[in-house]
């Protein structure tokens, strides 16, 4: 076997040991050790420091991802045009209707002008989401809307679990 610092040919007195005894080729095999494991807990720090808000920005960014991914190609639910920006379009408004922010029949492809600068043209959203999902899914939707939510982190670190594995599933 060859050594993995200064490729040598070396006897491992281990089965997974990848470096010679050479001192130079210990003193990188600790270096490297003390790398990864500066690595794990930096990355445990961060997680531990991340706040709900943290969070839930990520859960609505990849959220909105899955939506732009699963959408592609569709027309914007509002004006019925090809977007040039795509956008993820909620019905009822993500920052009012908690239970309803992360529903898949609450969000759909929308073009950048009907979200931001009409205000997610409303009334034809409602009209093409109707046509969409039926009237039951929309009035269930609509229950669902008017019920007060709070998410804990677990929460949304389910969600953000959930989509990136939905993501994959579209090969991004």
């Amino acid at each position: 076997m060859r050594c993995k610092n200064c490729k040598e040919k070396f006897e491992p007195k281990t089965f997974l040991q990848k470096y010679c005894n050479n001192e130079e080729c210990i003193r990188v095999f600790v270096e490297e050790a003390k790398a990864k494991t500066w690595k794990k807990t930096k990355a445990k720090m961060k997680a531990d420091l991340m706040t709900l808000q943290d969070y839930l920005k990520l859960a609505q960014i990849t959220f909105n991802k899955y939506i732009r991914l699963r959408d592609k190609g569709n027309v914007c639910i509002s004006c019925q045009k090809l977007p040039k920006k795509e956008n993820a379009g909620h019905f009822w408004n993500a920052n009012n209707h908690w239970n309803v922010r992360f529903n898949e029949d609450n969000v759909h492809l929308q073009c950048e002008h009907c979200n931001t600068f009409l205000s997610g043209n409303l009334i034809n959203y409602r009209e093409n989401l109707l046509k969409k999902i039926g009237a039951d899914k929309f009035n269930l939707l609509d229950a669902e809307a008017k019920k007060t939510r709070k998410f804990t982190k677990e929460e949304l670190k389910e969600i953000i679990d959930i989509y990136k594995k939905k993501i994959k599933e579209y090969g991004i």
